[in-house]
């Protein structure tokens, strides 16, 4: 049973930084990428960053310069940094997993599998 638990949210001034925390157990599947969606208040959920399974992170184009993805201690952990935030940036933040590859060249995700309950993020 795959769970994803997502902490750290809350209300902030804007301008101002917060830091989300996601701690995955029971991932049957290997290797796997982690995820951190949003679903800003009034729109549909979208993809905020991704981790590939050897640690390669991408990033939404319009939030890559403010946002960033990294890895605990343990790879079952996964952080999102925000930092410079915005009413925009409210709402919904999701945590996912989901199965990834590992050729001899290069690393990839397949897409999600499984999702947090989420963290609210409050930006005014």
């Amino acid at each position: 049973h795959v769970q994803l638990v997502e902490s750290g949210g809350g209300s902030v001034r804007t301008g101002g930084t917060m830091v989300l925390s996601c701690v995955a157990s029971g991932i049957s599947y290997s290797p796997y990428c982690m995820y951190w969606y949003r679903r800003p208040t009034g729109k549909d959920r979208e993809v905020v960053a991704q981790m590939e399974p050897d640690g390669t992170p991408s990033y939404a184009d319009s939030l890559k310069d403010r946002f960033t993805v990294y890895r605990g201690s343990s790879s079952n952990t996964l952080y999102l940094r925000m930092n410079g935030l915005r009413p925009e940036d409210s709402g919904l933040y999701y945590c996912a997993a989901g199965r990834g590859f590992e050729l001899r060249y290069s690393t990839g995700c397949y897409g999600v599998d499984n999702w947090g309950q989420g963290t609210q993020v409050t930006v005014s």
